[in-house]
């Protein structure tokens, strides 16, 4: 079955074709000897499907790209841009936009706000480990977090999206004012 794939010039003076002599006979026409290495199989065909898998991911990526929805933090007169993540808590939440909050400082990590109303989490994860620049919903407390420090696992957080960029104006001490909107919502 595999006999007859044309061999790869580089796979010439490989040391390990261990089916040399059951397939060094085969000649097919205007064609170099075929042969049949498990070696070599196994090389073909990781080649193929990682060729396939990085072209369905830049696929993915597009896809994902274009589904994604792009929010306006305004806090304190300064911008920042942010992606929402294209899940279901994280279109619910973007139902609610734009938003008027004051945001608080907790343990020096993140700055939250009560939500007007509490977000689904069925089908999202029990839990997740922050990144600096999340955009998370506390499920427990029903609030939005948003990240300026690393912090560990957290059951009931749940990602919402992501900052784009600089989180600066989160890093400021006392209470902050902040619009949250959908990019093209107030232009």
């Amino acid at each position: 079955m595999f006999a007859d794939l044309p061999r790869w010039p580089e796979m010439e003076d490989f040391p390990y074709d261990l089916g040399a002599r059951a397939a060094s006979a085969h000649q097919h026409k205007g064609m170099s000897t075929m042969k049949r290495s498990p070696v070599y199989l196994a090389i073909a065909f990781a080649a193929a499907a990682m060729a396939g898998l990085a072209s369905m991911g830049r696929a993915d990526d597009a896809i994902a790209a274009e589904d994604d929805m792009k929010i306006r933090i305004i806090i304190d007169g300064v911008e920042l841009n942010g992606t929402l993540d294209d899940t279901p808590a994280g279109r619910e939440f973007a139902t609610l936009l734009p938003l008027e909050l004051t945001l608080s400082d907790y343990h020096n990590t993140e700055k939250v706000a009560d939500l007007p109303k509490r977000l689904s989490t069925e089908g999202m994860p029990d839990g997740m480990d922050p990144d600096v620049g999340d955009i998370t919903y506390f499920a427990p407390w029903g609030n939005l977090a948003l990240f300026y420090r690393d912090f560990g696992y957290s059951r009931g957080l749940i990602r919402l999206g992501r900052i784009d960029g600089s989180i600066d104006p989160l890093t400021r001490s006392g209470k902050l004012s902040a619009r949250i909107e959908q990019v093209g919502e107030a232009d």
